[in-house]
């Protein structure tokens, strides 16, 4: 792995770039004008995930390490030092908070506590309960408020609430999803699951009715004037629906995780996409 390769992957580009699409989401639903702001937004998030990305793997570089599925990861694999890690993750963050600063107050504070929630309370908890994913959650509500603050929207606007309650319930079965597909991996490393908690078919189930209500929870984004005419809103119940029976295979069929896990992330991706063009192109 080259040293581009290995920074790449200290970042996660992937998900870095997806956190900021919901920050940009959040900043058109609130204002939706595309000006010189919200690339500034986006920047400011991107880089707050890809710092925040780099101190979790620090933080877990011990656990990375037993784990098949993270243990080719720059620390674990020896490909960078803590303390080149360090040094990448604190100058992004630094970077991020920044231009975020300059975004508004709001935002600013928004990403501090975004970092704090992620890279202090939800990875101490990965290693103390099985239910760490729930009390991680908040953090997918995050970068769409960041996004909606950076546009001048207000907090308390009840369209930010019903987004950000869809944020909270994809976050859920996005990560027990992939607790599924990897348990061997996660038990390991000796981190407390649910499959210890829970039989897997039960286990399946609680994941099914949990995406079933991220789904449902979409289906209200009309009722709030973010969905308005009948081909977004037919596109919208679409993507609800392929999202519930797809995870729903998982009551018949055990290895679905690995096909359902990129399915709901495409659910919450059609979402993002459908707000987005809504504001800007109905007025």
């Amino acid at each position: 792995m080259t040293p581009l390769a290995s920074y790449r992957t200290l970042f996660r580009l992937p998900v870095a770039l997806f956190v900021t699409g919901s920050a940009v989401m959040g900043q058109i639903v609130a204002s939706p004008v595309i000006t010189a702001d919200i690339f500034l937004t986006a920047a400011g998030v991107f880089l707050l995930a890809c710092g925040a990305s780099a101190l979790n793997q620090v933080q877990e570089r011990d656990i990375d390490a037993l784990m098949e599925r993270t243990r080719y990861r720059p620390l674990p694999a020896r490909l960078l030092t803590p303390c080149n890690a360090l040094i990448a993750s604190f100058t992004a963050m630094l970077a991020g908070l920044v231009l975020l600063g300059r975004s508004g107050q709001l935002p600013f504070v928004l990403g501090v506590l975004a970092m704090a929630w992620y890279n202090g309370l939800y990875t101490w908890l990965k290693r103390k309960t099985a239910f760490a994913a729930v009390y991680g959650a908040p953090v997918g509500m995050a970068a769409p408020a960041i996004g909606w603050a950076a546009g001048g929207g207000s907090i308390t606007d009840p369209r930010l609430a019903v987004v950000a309650m869809l944020f909270f319930l994809w976050q859920v079965p996005h990560f027990w999803l992939l607790l599924l597909r990897s348990a061997d991996d996660y038990g390991r490393a000796g981190l407390p699951t649910l499959t210890k908690v829970f039989p897997r078919e039960f286990l399946s189930g609680i994941i099914v009715l949990w995406t079933a209500a991220a789904a449902a929870a979409s289906l209200l984004l009309p009722l709030f004037g973010m969905v308005r005419t009948p081909l977004l809103y037919g596109l919208l119940l679409l993507s609800a629906l392929l999202s519930s029976l797809g995870t729903g295979g998982l009551l018949r069929r055990p290895s679905l995780p690995r096909a359902a896990f990129p399915l709901i992330n495409v659910f919450i991706a059609a979402v993002m996409i459908l707000i987005s063009v809504d504001a800007l192109v109905i007025r």
